[in-house]
């Protein structure tokens, strides 16, 4: 027997071996396990086209000659031949293809078990349990809770105090700061505050109805003074003009135009928390990791906090 073929044969026969002692021959063995029988599969078909593509093709540069018809062109004197698709490479591409299709529909489904698919669903099911179990609680009993999930999962951007730990994050012991409503006005925005689609638009959709002109820098920065100073001092005629035909007169928002600008609700926070938001500081993600009720019980917290 040649030594190439002899030497495949035992490269292939030790390869099947340590495959069957680390899946077949290990605690439990395959068990009728769909995976564990798939994996000995894959690495048994990977084995045995490795060895016979490796013999074959080292086989050939033993044996054959260059031959057949060249190509028109030619690389540094390198030429190619007009050979056809190997038969062998056609018909491992078509075999994978079938067996590629028949694990999705029939070895390994994509709706079959999984780990990640387990989690989720206990996921959902401890979330459906919580929320039962804690959907009667209101007042101070859902601010608790609402700061308990604020300490484990907020405070690490916007700090202990919600204050936003030196503008890393948002302070949330206000409703706005100079900076962010200068920035919403300057550059529009649209964080689903109302939890709906409502851009607002950018200093140039902007008009002051009392001159009936493009908001001005100056009005800019007057107006978003007024804002972060809790709808107070000077700006409140450039808000009048510009901005409390959506906001409302006492900027507190109106349902499906605009969102509330002078205080926290907790439907803002749950907004905010469903969508994440982009400003003037940056981008927050949103929370999809929380459940329903958590979300109500941080909103309850954050307007408890901003009020005092």
């Amino acid at each position: 027997m040649n030594k190439l073929y002899l030497w495949g044969i035992i490269f292939a026969a030790v390869m099947l071996l340590l495959t069957y002692l680390s899946v077949g021959g290990s605690e439990g063995g395959l068990n009728d396990d769909i995976v564990n029988m798939l994996a000995v599969a894959g690495a048994v078909a990977l084995v045995i086209i490795t060895v016979f593509v490796v013999i074959k093709y080292v086989r050939q540069m033993q044996t054959d000659t260059a031959d057949g018809e060249l190509v028109d062109h030619s690389w540094d004197g390198i030429g190619e031949y007009k050979n056809s698709v190997p038969m062998g490479w056609a018909i491992m591409f078509l075999g994978t293809m079938i067996w590629g299709m028949w694990y999705f529909t029939i070895g390994y489904p994509v709706n079959a078990y999984s780990q990640i698919g387990e989690y989720n669903e206990d996921t959902k099911a401890h979330n459906e349990k919580f929320e039962a179990k804690y959907a009667d609680i209101t007042g101070e009993r859902l601010v608790d809770m609402g700061e308990s999930v604020f300490l484990a999962e907020c405070k690490v951007c916007h700090g202990l105090q919600a204050d936003g730990i030196d503008g890393k994050a948002a302070n949330l012991n206000v409703r706005l700061e100079e900076k962010v409503v200068k920035h919403a006005i300057i550059n529009g925005a649209n964080n689903h505050l109302l939890g709906t689609e409502m851009p607002m638009p950018d200093r140039n959709g902007l008009f002051n109805a009392n001159t009936n002109e493009m908001i001005t820098d100056a009005e800019i920065d007057l107006v978003s003074k007024y804002v972060a100073n809790g709808m107070t001092g000077a700006g409140a005629d450039v808000f009048e003009g510009v901005c409390a035909s959506c906001h409302g007169a006492d900027g507190k928002g109106m349902e499906y135009v605009a969102p509330n600008i002078a205080e926290f609700t907790p439907e803002l926070v749950v907004n905010v928390l469903n969508h994440g938001k982009k400003g003037a500081i940056g981008a927050m993600p949103k929370f999809d990791k929380l459940n329903d009720k958590q979300k109500e019980a941080v909103g309850a917290y954050i307007t408890s906090i901003s009020s005092k």
